[in-house]
């Protein structure tokens, strides 16, 4: 990623999906009017979910994830269609394609059912309507409506031979107005300041710090602070004593990466509100309710007991690692118990939760807003308590009530 793009984590997603040869590939090619993805009349040429990433007009940066179908057999088949399904965990706007000549829609249906479940808010793509001829098309909006159960004025018909920039046109309007419909208001901190609040970010410099470059949420809460007319002052934690003292206005809120809380919170004010952004990435991205209650199951666990730690992203991991080692040091040290550590990374993440007691979070920087939610939902219906990293530190080191006076009461009381 360069230095100055939207993150993976920040951007539109925007899954295709259809049966086989329905002509997905063909429809990420039009809306992106780049030979994107491979075209074939051989069922199945797509075989894995694609990304792809880019800045689409008017709606601004989006990933379009190209899947493949949802009609697939057999025993590899079925890995692919549960591929599939797995995509839909982070799809913020789903385009179903079907065939415009089509006559069984039996897949397709099954698979709106999943979107609705989800409450995903979708187009269906009625492809290769140039294959119609002189059929009256609105006659055959109406056909597949009735046989999909839905309205015509859900459907479009669309052909990317026939006049493919019209169609192109067409589709990325529909697909703004879901965009707008839906769009998520939430901000890091944005809306906990007034213009010319003073925010002092701390920002640990270690061995895990990229070179050259500060971490994406500490990138995400500088813009936002910027964006809300407010003023900030940056140091690390060895330098924070030296900085507050030489402020002539008391900061509106201090922030700091977790990993540094206990030395953090001693050096500032108890009259100054303190938080991290690990937490605020939970509020949010997350539910900061849910991560909160959930941390409370620290008090409990017998030693033995499963911990399933989460990492949203993949990066190598080095020595000092906050998941791998960091955290878990500190919650054998802060219990004086050992537990059943086990890792995940990236987009892996179980679907059975009930053999952990407890699943341990990072913020979430790298992932879609809707695949940290299911996350959340996932474990919530399974009774599985889940906290994030910055909440678990915090609780640890016994400041949670402190780090969370800055946000709204009902933030983190509500449920």
């Amino acid at each position: 990623m360069g230095l100055n793009e939207t993150p993976t984590g920040e951007r539109l997603q925007i899954g295709i999906f259809g049966r086989r040869n329905a002509g997905k590939s063909s429809i990420l090619n039009l809306l992106t009017g780049q030979n994107m993805a491979v075209v074939s009349d051989i069922k199945g040429t797509t075989t894995d979910p694609v990304a792809k990433s880019m800045e689409l007009l008017p709606i601004g940066p989006v990933t379009f994830i190209d899947t493949p179908g949802i009609d697939d057999y057999g025993e590899l088949g079925q890995k692919r269609v549960e591929q599939t399904k797995k995509v839909l965990r982070r799809t913020d706007i789903a385009i179903l394609v079907a065939e415009a000549d089509g006559y069984e829609f039996a897949d397709e249906k099954e698979f709106l059912a999943e979107l609705k479940k989800r409450t995903i808010p979708y187009i269906i793509v009625a492809n290769k309507s140039d294959l119609l001829h002189d059929a009256n098309k609105n006659q055959v909006k109406q056909d597949l409506a009735d046989a999909l159960g839905e309205k015509p004025e859900k459907i479009m018909l669309i052909s990317t031979v026939e006049n493919p920039k019209v169609s192109a046109n067409f589709l990325r309007i529909e697909i703004a107005k879901l965009a707008n419909e839906h769009k998520d208001e939430n901000h890091l901190v944005k809306d906990l300041l007034e213009p010319n609040d003073l925010v002092v970010l701390v920002i640990p410099i270690d061995a895990a710090a990229p070179k050259g470059r500060i971490i994406l949420p500490q990138q995400q809460v500088i813009r936002d602070v910027l964006d809300a007319k407010g003023t900030i002052a940056i140091a690390q934690t060895g330098e924070l004593e030296r900085l507050l003292l030489s402020l002539k206005r008391k900061p509106k809120l201090v922030i700091t990466d977790s990993q540094a809380f206990k030395d953090v919170a001693e050096i500032v004010p108890d009259d100054v509100p303190l938080t991290s952004f690990s937490i605020l990435m939970s509020r949010y991205k997350g539910d900061l309710t849910l991560q909160t209650n959930g941390v409370k199951k620290l008090e409990n666990l017998k030693g033995g007991e499963k911990i399933l730690i989460c990492e949203g992203c993949t990066h190598h991991r080095q020595c000092g690692d906050i998941g791998t080692q960091k955290l878990p040091n500190l919650i054998r040290e802060k219990t004086g118990k050992d537990f059943d550590f086990e890792f995940t990374s990236g987009g892996d993440f179980p679907d059975d939760l009930t053999p952990y007691s407890l699943i341990i979070h990072c913020g979430g920087c790298m992932l879609p807003v809707r695949e940290i939610r299911h996350r959340l939902d996932t474990a919530a219906a399974q009774g599985i308590p889940i906290t994030n990293y910055g909440i678990a530190i915090a609780y640890l080191n016994g400041i949670l009530g402190r780090v969370l006076t800055p946000f709204p009461s009902e933030e983190v009381t509500r449920g």
